[in-house]
């Protein structure tokens, strides 16, 4: 077979290799099987912490590198092992919420604790998507701060993603980073902590560099991973953000996006 032109291939699960109903497409498995025969490597890098990424990673038969919490996490799905793993100052954290919150008002908290099985947390009124994905809820508000966490959650009864972020940013952005990550989903993080970085560790020990790598993704959050990778591809269900630092828009998550892309570059090799 003849070789493909990236050394990786870097795909998001949520909006970009995943359908909605979380499964992944058989066209979407074999294009990325017909790449990995031809010489690439595939690593998924995913803002969903371990705990809720490694039941899709063992479904897949995936067993090298994934990085996930938003960069935070680098595992190895092979050996069930977590090789490396940044976690959020408490106290910083705290008060960037208390400052947010003079702000905007009070707001809705979840949080993900560290670990290969660090339960989510979750406080009352936070509006937690529907699906297989468990979480704690939790009354006392000195629960969410009683072990390491990698992210908080922030949730606006009247603000939407983008202005909650906007107002993080422009609030506590010199404390801590603010990622829109998904629909409900906006997500404070260890200052200079992105999926890029994480990626770039894990890219590291595969020997590749970023000029060798493709990116797929569909939110914000991609941004800095498109920003560090050669070719960024956004899904055509993508975020207006994402799409306007892409090299290509490709077809949405439910119509095989990442496959189009890697068939035609396997036609072309």
């Amino acid at each position: 077979m003849t070789s493909f032109p990236y050394k990786l291939i870097a795909t998001d699960l949520d909006g970009t290799l995943l359908r909605s109903d979380e499964t992944v497409s058989q066209r979407t498995r074999d294009a990325l099987a017909a790449a990995t025969a031809a010489g690439a490597a595939h690593i998924v890098v995913t803002g969903r912490s371990v705990p809720w990424t490694r039941h899709i990673l063992d479904d897949l038969g995936y067993d090298g590198l994934a990085v996930c919490g938003q960069g935070a996490q680098v595992y190895h799905a092979g050996e069930h092992r977590l090789l490396t793993s940044v976690t959020l100052d408490r106290q910083l954290a705290g008060l960037a919420l208390s400052k947010l919150e003079a702000e905007v008002g009070p707001l809705a908290l979840a949080a993900a604790r560290d670990g290969l099985d660090g339960d989510v947390l979750v406080s009352p009124g936070y509006r937690v998507q529907e699906g297989p994905l468990p979480y704690v809820p939790y009354e006392d508000p000195a629960d969410l701060w009683s072990a390491p966490l990698n992210k908080v959650y922030v949730q606006h009864p009247e603000l939407d993603d983008d202005a909650l972020a906007q107002a993080a940013r422009r609030t506590v952005g010199g404390l801590v980073d603010v990622v829109v990550a998904g629909a409900g989903i906006v997500e404070i993080l260890p200052l200079g902590l992105s999926k890029a970085t994480g990626l770039s560790l894990a890219a590291r020990r595969l020997g590749v560099k970023a000029a060798d790598t493709i990116a797929f993704g569909d939110m914000p959050n991609d941004i800095p991973m498109f920003a560090w990778a050669h070719h960024g591809v956004a899904m055509a269900n993508a975020h207006d953000d994402l799409k306007a630092v892409a090299h290509e828009v490709t077809a949405s998550n439910e119509h095989d996006g990442i496959a189009v892309v890697l068939e035609e570059l396997l036609r072309t090799a």
